[in-house]
């Protein structure tokens, strides 16, 4: 063998493996961020989850399937509900998960993202028609907290934990809005009649024991006749009174009565 036959099968050996590093080496090392975790199967069984860092494969007997450990948000798209006292309102949310168990998320269930999301429509529906309107309008929190402890229950299985439910918008039919709005008017309205009611009852209890007060020392009357008298004799005033006691009376019905 001469030496240009030498030369072509080293150059033939320095392609091949160059060809079967580029080939292999992908399918070998792998490297994973600080956010992900690496599933192993090894020919088809689940071998363990691996990462962050640089991850070792055998070539085409291993495969990988990377899980995202970051909180995932769903926006759950509007579900029409109709609440305990039969009112059809449009409800939308926000759902905030993570996945906790990377082997559980890919083993358990199929598409765990999709799975959440769909799962989160239906509870949403299920807990919005257990309450009325008026409980879902002023006790959000409430429900909020509802709806995620149902999904962290039902999701836990599959690794995955729920750490957020937001109802963000509670549409109502036009009918329900402008029924509401007669409602507060109304409700205004009666507040507004107590509060004068009670007002004047108080001023009533002040004008009793007014009453008593000037009954109980005589000469009291003639000083509030005497106030009043100065409350009314202004400036620029040009007519002139004088009070009359109401018991002046007295002796002409005893006269007429003889």
């Amino acid at each position: 063998m001469n030496e240009a036959d030498e030369l072509t099968n080293l150059i033939i050996w320095i392609v091949t493996v160059v060809v079967l590093l580029v080939v292999v080496l992908p399918q070998m090392l792998r490297i994973l961020r600080e956010y992900e975790r690496g599933v192993i199967f090894r020919l088809g069984k689940l071998l363990r989850a691996k990462g962050p860092g640089l991850v070792m494969l055998i070539p085409f007997i291993d495969r990988m399937v990377k899980v995202d450990m970051r909180i995932f948000t769903i926006n759950v798209p509007k579900q029409e509900v109709i609440t305990r006292d039969n009112v059809t309102v449009n409800v939308d949310a926000i759902t905030y998960f993570r996945v906790v168990d990377a082997e559980a998320a890919i083993v358990k269930v199929e598409r765990f993202l999709e799975a959440t999301s769909l799962f989160a429509q239906t509870t949403l529906r299920s807990v919005l028609g257990q309450v009325e309107l008026d409980e879902l309008l002023a006790e959000r929190d409430k429900i909020n907290l509802k709806i995620q402890d149902i999904l962290d229950r039902q999701t836990d299985p599959w690794g995955i934990k729920v750490t957020s439910v937001e109802i963000k918008d509670v549409v109502l039919p036009d009918t329900m809005k402008r029924a509401m709005a007669r409602q507060a008017e109304m409700e205004r309205e009666r507040r507004a009649k107590i509060i004068a009611a009670q007002g004047e009852f108080q001023a009533a209890e002040k004008l009793v024991e007014a009453g008593k007060m000037i009954g109980a020392v005589p000469a009291a009357l003639q000083i509030r006749f005497l106030q009043t008298m100065s409350e009314m004799s202004g400036d620029n005033n040009t007519f002139t009174f004088i009070p009359i006691p109401i018991n002046i009376m007295d002796a002409f019905i005893k006269s007429a009565k003889e």
